[in-house]
């Protein structure tokens, strides 16, 4: 008979300890540690691979650097442009991808909807949340025609989801979700850590060991970060965010880790009620309304990842109506609003002490560029001053502390993205332009070297 033994688990780091404590010893975290029940098993039962056969091959051997062949990766075509992006190109086999969100935004919903284009692969869709009339539901809504090749699964027991996927020998693996998965080597709950970690870790060894890429869908909780130890991040191959808010229409697909691919890429949809719509050229989406004549509203070129496109900033200044002034900022960074905020009053002398800011990245949108820094200040400044910004006039640059504005990277391809959506005016950062022929441009390109100068060229 096993025995048993109790022990509190830090569900950030995974670290153990015989009694609770407030603090973690080794990453710092505060009230981490859960309960968990832990079995010992008899040292003749193989925990090694959650039911699975143990390979009996060579063992491995030390290679020198130079012996090793470096191909390039066979990747999936997922016929979806924004997730295809998000991945680096495709889903490459023998892949373990995580994806998170919060309940209801969607993460479901983009996996069907992607695996129903999928005519030609074999899929397994494993659900342990849903009833398979559910899912058939949903993808009658999806309106697209159930392939022969989809297989739906109900069922949250790992070890008869791999003998269900021996006998489907599927191209594709999709488990949703990971914190419904329990397999009975360790005797706790379904979502506990040690549950999470024995499980993922079995089916990142199926994974490398068979070559099927897995999807494993993921909850989060109440911080914003995946639900699980921090393990489950480190032992999958990429991690992908799903935001947006539940009351808008935009969703934004975010790679937090990715092993083969850059960590910058953005995908954006549109919620529809038949589905996700990939959103191609979001400047378009994003700059829809017409502010012409209104104040506190700066269109900046920014850069997510290879794709250029124009957002718009707002910003909204009044008089403090307590002691203490406002600042609030949402999809920007709150601190680094205040340092833009400091540069504006010591470098511009304009005084915002005993006012109140607000800034909002429209769109819902959250940008961590610092070219839109040039962008925030006009924003402000025009809402303290109630001038509105000539309609046709975007800018890009990164403010620096004393006042000047850096160049940013990539400027050639924010001029030509603000170009093609008829930008008759672009602000850009003095000798920015080194190797660019601007002479080929339609739109007229102002080069600034401080504050004052794009002010004096915003505001006259």
């Amino acid at each position: 008979m096993a025995k048993t033994k109790t022990v509190y688990v830090c569900s950030n780091c995974g670290a153990d300890s015989p009694k609770w404590i407030g603090k973690c010893p080794n990453c710092g975290e505060w009230n981490t540690y859960v309960e968990e029940v832990i079995a010992k098993d008899p040292p003749a039962k193989s925990r090694s691979s959650a039911g699975l056969p143990v390979s009996l091959g060579e063992r491995a051997r030390p290679m020198r650097l130079c012996d090793i062949t470096a191909e390039k990766e066979d990747r999936i075509d997922l016929f979806d442009g924004e997730l295809n992006r998000v991945l680096g190109g495709g889903l490459v086999r023998g892949s373990l991808v995580l994806i998170g969100g919060e309940p209801g935004i969607g993460k479901s919903t983009l996996v069907l909807q992607t695996v129903l284009k999928l005519k030609s692969m074999r899929v397994l869709y494993v659900s342990g949340e849903e009833s398979s009339r559910q899912l058939k539901l949903r993808a009658d809504r999806l309106g697209s025609v159930s392939p022969d090749s989809l297989y739906i699964l109900c069922e949250t027991n790992l070890d008869r989801i791999f003998e269900q996927a021996q006998a489907i020998q599927p191209d594709l693996l999709i488990i949703d979700s990971i914190q419904t998965i329990f397999t009975e080597l360790v005797e706790s709950s379904p979502g506990s850590i040690s549950q999470v970690r024995e499980c993922s870790a079995a089916i990142l060894k199926y994974a490398k060991e068979s070559g099927v890429p897995v999807l494993l869908i993921g909850h989060i909780n109440k911080e914003g970060s995946i639900a699980g130890p921090k393990v489950l991040e480190h032992i999958v191959d990429a991690v992908l965010q799903f935001e947006g808010d539940q009351h808008y229409m935009y969703r934004i697909l975010r790679s937090i880790k990715n092993r083969f691919g850059s960590t910058s890429e953005l995908g954006i949809y549109e919620m529809r009620r038949e589905g996700l719509r990939e959103v191609s050229n979001p400047s378009e989406l994003l700059l829809t309304q017409n502010h012409e004549g209104l104040s506190g509203v700066a269109i900046a070129a920014a850069i997510e990842g290879v794709r250029p496109f124009l957002i718009e900033t707002q910003g909204l200044v009044g008089s403090a109506v307590y002691g203490t002034p406002q600042r609030s900022a949402t999809g920007f960074d709150l601190r680094r609003m205040n340092m833009l905020l400091a540069v504006l009053e010591k470098r511009a002398g304009f005084k915002l002490v005993q006012k109140d800011v607000f800034l909002n990245i429209a769109g819902g949108l959250r940008v961590n560029d610092p070219a839109i820094d040039l962008a925030v200040l006009a924003a402000i400044l025009s809402s303290s001053l109630d001038i509105a910004i000539e309609t046709g006039t975007c800018m890009a640059g990164e403010v620096g502390l004393s006042g000047e504005i850096r160049p940013v990277n990539r400027i050639e391809q924010r001029i030509l993205e603000a170009e093609k959506l008829g930008f008759s005016r672009i602000l850009v950062p003095h000798s920015n332009l080194r190797g660019f022929d601007a002479s080929k441009c339609r739109i007229q390109i102002v080069q600034v070297r401080k504050v004052e100068e794009a002010f004096r060229q915003l505001f006259g």
